[in-house]
C-alpha cells in the first residue's frame, strides 16, 4: 500500500512537467515531419539530402546504436571532444529545421528579402540534416521493435557483461569542453568562469525536487532522465499515422483540423497512448527504484492502438504495406 502512495509522486510538477513537454515535442515532431514532407512536395526536391530506410537499414540501426555505445562506454574520454564537435554541430541544424517555417512565414509576412548568405546556408543545413524517410508503417513497426528489445537489453542486462548499466553510464557522463581546453592552452582571462564539463544533449532532465519538496526514493539530488530517442523514435510512429491520414483525406489540413471530422483519427490514440506509456514508464521507476527502459512501455502504448483500430476499421493492410494510390511516389512518402 506505501509502494502505491508513492505514486501520488507523479501529480508532482517535475513528473508532469516532463510528460506535458515530451508528449507536445513528440506530437509536434511529427506534425512538422509531415508539413516538412508537403513543402518538400511542392518544392519538388524529394531526392535532396534523403534516405529512404529499406528493412536491412531498419535491422541495422540498434546494431549500429549499440556499437555506439559501447564505444562512448569504454573510450568516452578519448571521443568526448569530438561528441561535443558532433552534438553542437547537429543542434544547430535541428533548431534551424524546427526555426526555418517560422522564418519564412516572418518574410512572407514582412515582405523581407532572403540574401544570398541566407540561401546558401539554407541550403548547406539541408544538406547536413540528411532526412530519413520511412516508406511504409512495416518497416516503421520493425525498427521499433528492433529498439525496443535494444532499450530492454542495454538497460536490464548490460550490467551482467559490461559490469555496469551501460545505458545509464553513457547518458550521466559529462564530456570535455572544447572551450575550456583552448582557454586553458592559451591561457586566456576568466578561465575560472568556463565550465570543464558540459552534459550531452543526449536527454532532458528535470530535478524530482523541483519546487523543494522531497521525492519518493531518492535524495534531492535526483534527476528525472527522458533520452531524446524515447521522443524521437515514436515521433516516427507518429508522423506516419498523420502522413497516412493525410493521403487517405488528400484534402489540406492544419493543426486546428485535429479535433473535427476532416482531422487524423488515429493521431488520437497513438498520441495519448503515449502519454500513457509515459507515465507507466515512470510509474515503473519509482515503484521499483530503478532505470526502466521507456520503450518497453512506449512501444506498445503507441503501436498497439494504431494496429487494432486500423485492423477494426479493415484498414490494416494499407496501413501495413502502404497501398494506396500514388504510394510508389516519392511525393507522397513520409519525412522524419
Amino acid at each position: 500500500m506505501e509502494s502505491l502512495w508513492k505514486l501520488l509522486y507523479l501529480l508532482e510538477p517535475a513528473p508532469v512537467t516532463l510528460v506535458v513537454t515530451a508528449v507536445a515535442v513528440t506530437f509536434g515532431s511529427a506534425f512538422r515531419a509531415l508539413n516538412y514532407g508537403k513543402e518538400m512536395e511542392r518544392n519538388r526536391d524529394l531526392s535532396e539530402a534523403s534516405i529512404t530506410l529499406d528493412r536491412s537499414q531498419a535491422l541495422m540501426i540498434p546494431i549500429m546504436s549499440s556499437c555506439s555505445l559501447l564505444l562512448m562506454f569504454y573510450l568516452f574520454s578519448s571521443v568526448s571532444q569530438l561528441l561535443t564537435a558532433f552534438t553542437a554541430i547537429a543542434s544547430v541544424s535541428s533548431l534551424f529545421f524546427c526555426l526555418s517555417p517560422h522564418v519564412a512565414y516572418l518574410k512572407s509576412q514582412f515582405g523581407l528579402a532572403d540574401p544570398f548568405v541566407s540561401r546558401c546556408c539554407s541550403k548547406s543545413f539541408t544538406r547536413i540534416q540528411g532526412h530519413v524517410r520511412l516508406p511504409n508503417i512495416k518497416i516503421c513497426v520493425m525498427l521499433l521493435v528492433c529498439l525496443f528489445i535494444y532499450d530492454i537489453f542495454w538497460v536490464f542486462f548490460s550490467e551482467r557483461f559490461c559490469g555496469a548499466n551501460v545505458m545509464v553510464s553513457v547518458a550521466t557522463q559529462q564530456a570535455s569542453n572544447p572551450v575550456h581546453t583552448v582557454a586553458n592552452s592559451l591561457s586566456l582571462p576568466g578561465l575560472q568562469l568556463i565550465t570543464k564539463k558540459l552534459e550531452l544533449p543526449v536527454k532532458i532532465v528535470f530535478p524530482r525536487n523541483l519546487l523543494g519538496g522531497a521525492s519518493p526514493g531518492g535524495n534531492t539530488a535526483d534527476f528525472m532522465m527522458l533520452g531524446l530517442g524515447d521522443m524521437a523514435i515514436p515521433s516516427m510512429l507518429l508522423a506516419l499515422v498523420l502522413c497516412f491520414d493525410h493521403r487517405k483525406s488528400r484534402e489540406t489540413v492544419n493543426l486546428f483540423d485535429l479535433h473535427s471530422s476532416k482531422g487524423h483519427k488515429y493521431i488520437w490514440y497513438a498520441l495519448p497512448g503515449y502519454a500513457i506509456g509515459l507515465v507507466t514508464a515512470l510509474a515503473a521507476g519509482i515503484l521499483t527504484h530503478s532505470p526502466q527502459p521507456a520503450l518497453l512501455y512506449l512501444v506498445p502504448s503507441t503501436l498497439g492502438p494504431v494496429i487494432f483500430i486500423s485492423w477494426l476499421r479493415k484498414e490494416h493492410v494499407e496501413l501495413w504495406e502502404g497501398t494506396m494510390t500514388n504510394l510508389n511516389d516519392k511525393a507522397r512518402q513520409i519525412e522524419v
